[in-house]
């Protein structure tokens, strides 16, 4: 299974990774090579990467070979390449959050998500890119440039976990983490073609936790990601914004039940944009496939609205505004252009008004979590468009106007509810287009099995060709 040339290397995935360690049929050291290999033959195109040092990986990997000779590797996911974003604290690595400003913050200690992989062995290979504060969804950035798609140089890669999504599609490794507070993992997700999980508020834990915010995994199978989410979804005191969730099951050998399961099927969401005709077919066709193995699938109509959508972003616009202003004209004149006229409008709101769109993520919060509680599962687009230029900044170019494609996302970040991604169809110049999943508060892992095995039934014109990207 493994005897292949080390530049293929880098399309296996983290369990056979791990289970060939184990067997002595490979070394984290051959496949951290083949990972290297892959990003100097594909980084001057894609630009997924901030922080990459190979000698660092090299030497990291050679010390999960020694554990795993040794008999003292530290679980399945010991020697696996990874990467983390660069919002993600790592110590001693700076954190410019995909702008250009001078003096980015330099963390003294590492995230939970960064001290969980290390203590599991994984090889970090670098942090990637976002784009300027992670309020753009493409990889357009002040500091990093443009960072393009692994399906298409042409196309964007999505954000703000930009370059998570350009690296997880690529084979910079199977496993990468990116984070998420309307939509920024998932819709890299879909325009990547990629399995992932946006988890329930604070089952990932966070140094920096607020309102919306998650770190979840991005890979090229559900499998990884729910393999991942064994060592990322483990108690850390630093969110203190963190639940007591029960443990859960994270095995997926076990496909569940469908026919049990009662699922919605949203296409409306009553905020931003409408579906494109090719998207809306694909994310019926995979509701149907449900319908036919046996699931309840109903109907529902849009849960949130358009005031809700406008004042959740008049609230992040003034949250910006407030970091924008505070700047030197000259550190002003380095954020992305399109970010500083998007934030402008922050200073028109007054305090009373400031609280009002603060209460849309309340709002918003009560909606979805009301319209979503007799379902298992709620099956929709994850964007309501496919893969737009690379060097469009937004799906919809215009910083005055709401963010239009978040309408399926953003409500899941607002409620805490989990919502993964599956790849389910293409567009007819092979874009992307992925499927959301989204379940009860806690309910993660039976959102990751139904997504299984929505990724072992759907029709092959709906399965990523990974290997056609080499």
């Amino acid at each position: 299974m493994y005897q292949q040339p080390r530049s293929a290397l880098h399309n296996l995935s983290a369990r056979e990774l791990g289970e060939a360690y184990a067997a002595k049929e490979l070394s984290p050291v051959e496949a951290a090579e083949a990972v290297i290999e892959r990003i100097e033959a594909r980084e001057p195109v894609l630009n997924a990467l901030y922080q990459f040092e190979p000698e660092a990986v090299r030497a990291d990997a050679k010390a999960s070979e020694r554990r795993w000779m040794e008999g003292t590797a530290r679980g399945p996911l010991d020697g696996v390449p990874m990467t983390v974003k660069e919002n993600i604290a790592r110590a001693g690595v700076p954190m410019p959050s995909g702008t250009a400003l001078s003096n980015p913050k330099v963390p003294q200690a590492n995230a939970p998500v960064t001290d969980r992989i290390l203590e599991a062995g994984g090889v970090i290979v670098g942090s990637t890119v976002m784009p300027d504060w992670g309020m753009l969804s493409s990889g357009v950035s002040s500091l990093h440039g443009i960072t393009r798609s692994a399906w298409n140089p042409a196309w964007t890669t999505g954000g703000s976990s930009s370059g998570a999504g350009a690296a997880a599609a690529a084979g910079y490794g199977p496993l990468h983490v990116g984070t998420d507070i309307g939509g920024s993992i998932r819709l890299p997700g879909t325009w990547q073609g990629l399995a992932t999980l946006k988890p329930s508020a604070g089952l990932i834990p966070l140094d920096v936790p607020y309102i919306g915010r998650a770190a979840g995994p991005m890979a090229r199978t559900v499998g990884d990601a729910a393999l991942f989410m064994t060592i990322l979804a483990q108690p850390d005191i630093r969110d203190y914004t963190a639940r007591p969730y029960p443990a859960m099951d994270w095995d997926l050998a076990d496909k569940p039940d469908v026919s049990t399961l009662r699922i919605a099927l949203q296409t409306d969401a009553g905020a931003g944009a409408c579906p494109d005709p090719e998207v809306l077919a694909a994310v019926e066709a995979a509701a149907a496939l449900f319908a036919d193995a046996g699931a309840t699938v109903e109907r529902i109509g849009p849960f949130i609205t358009q005031d809700m959508l406008d004042g959740l972003d008049n609230f992040w616009r003034t949250r910006s505004w407030a970091d924008y202003r505070e700047l030197s004209p000259s550190e002003q004149d380095k954020v992305l252009p399109y970010i500083a006229r998007w934030c402008s409008r922050g200073a028109e709101f007054g305090g009373a008004e400031t609280i009002r769109n603060f209460g849309s993520i309340d709002r918003m919060q009560q909606a979805t979590i009301a319209a979503t509680a007799n379902y298992d599962v709620v099956l929709s687009p994850v964007s309501p468009m496919a893969a737009f230029p690379a060097e469009q900044p937004m799906p919809v170019d215009d910083p005055d106007r709401t963010m239009a494609h978040i309408g399926f996302t953003v409500p899941y970040n607002m409620s805490g509810q989990p919502a993964a991604t599956v790849n389910c169809g293409f567009t007819a110049d092979g874009r992307p287009i992925g499927l959301q999943l989204a379940g009860r508060v806690g309910a993660d892992d039976r959102i990751l099995h139904v997504a299984a095995w929505y990724e072992a039934a759907r029709p092959s014109c709906a399965v990523p060709d990974w290997a056609g990207l080499d």
